[in-house]
């Protein structure tokens, strides 16, 4: 019992080290399972569980990154990392408010986009050292290389980081407030406020996969806002709800259709008190942890048809006076 005792206190932080190496939530729950069935398996009762247990689950998640590289080169449109709810108080290790932003941080979209440019060694290193803090000496074990080659692994990576790696608005409640008012203007449908909430040159890019909605980049204030206008509001009418949540340490929504399904996850980068860029996930596939996936394209034909229903009805009645 206590050996799995050990384990289930560890959980946390091996998830977060698998998550942030591979990005996917369902990859990173299937290499903390390894772990688990290597750990029970080998009847080792190392001095350090800390140690052991992380360099399993990190070796792991190595393999599982390469070969899902591969996957990933035929990925159809924009890639994302699949959404995590950062809300929930089994997603820090450490249950460390101290911590909290920096961990919420290293596991942003944006963040984990740059981290995707690194070689599978160089973001575990990084992980390991920039993240959770681990010494030289325990990276050198668990990479199974020597403390110089992990630093340079490490500094390279920093350099990586550095360069391509966005800021955020380091105040939470400003975040949270302009995300408040962001969210009320799309549900009330208000072009103008929501475009003065938007920078000039934001961003939307949306993850569909070939499976759910359209995927691609939008660019611009004017741009994004109209088709957010034109699309959002009309989806709620349809019976679409919008959970307030953050998601990957940044504000966003989970979107739901009329039955409770998931259909969709936003993610906003916030800074200077405009929102910078939107990323939406609504490949199924990466929206099973959330809950059971929904059909995003069965939600938009019933937009239409609720349009072209009142349009008929507006006709009829004109025809009528």
């Amino acid at each position: 019992m206590a050996h799995a005792e050990q384990f289930e206190e560890l959980r946390p932080l091996l998830f977060s080290i698998a998550y942030r190496i591979l990005g996917s939530v369902s990859e990173a729950e299937d290499a903390v399972q390894e772990t688990w069935l290597r750990y029970a398996g080998s009847g080792v009762r190392p001095d350090s569980p800390k140690a052991y247990l992380a360099t399993v689950v990190t070796r792991v998640s190595i393999d599982v990154l390469r070969s899902a590289r591969v996957r990933r080169e035929t990925y159809v449109g924009p890639w994302l990392p699949e959404p995590l709810l950062t809300d929930e108080p089994s997603v820090d290790p450490y249950r460390d408010p101290e911590r909290a932003a920096d961990l919420a941080d290293s596991a942003s979209m944006a963040a984990l986009l740059v981290l995707e440019r690194l070689s599978p060694l160089e973001r575990a290193v990084f992980v390991l050292r920039e993240v959770f803090g681990f010494g030289f000496a325990e990276i050198a074990a668990v990479v199974d290389r020597s403390e110089a080659a992990c630093r340079q692994l490490a500094s390279r990576a920093r350099r990586h980081m550095r360069s391509g790696r966005p800021r955020f608005e380091a105040d939470r409640r400003k975040r949270l407030e302009l995300a408040d008012r962001f969210f009320d203007a799309l549900s009330r449908g208000d072009l103008a406020g929501l475009q003065a909430l938007l920078a000039a040159d934001v961003a939307t890019v949306n993850d569909g996969g070939g499976k759910g909605g359209g995927q691609g980049v939008t660019f611009g204030a004017v741009r994004v806002a109209r088709i957010l206008v034109a699309t959002a509001p009309s989806l709620l009418a349809a019976g679409a709800q919008l959970e307030r949540r953050d998601v990957n340490g940044n504000p966003g929504a989970v979107i739901r259709d009329a039955g409770g399904h998931v259909v969709a996850a936003w993610s906003l980068d916030i800074l200077d008190g405009q929102v910078q860029m939107i990323r939406s996930v609504t490949n199924p596939d990466k929206l099973r942890h959330l809950g059971v996936p929904g059909d995003i394209r069965a939600l938009v034909r019933e937009r239409n048809r609720l349009r072209r229903s009142r349009r008929d009805s507006t006709r009829a009645d004109g025809g009528g006076t």
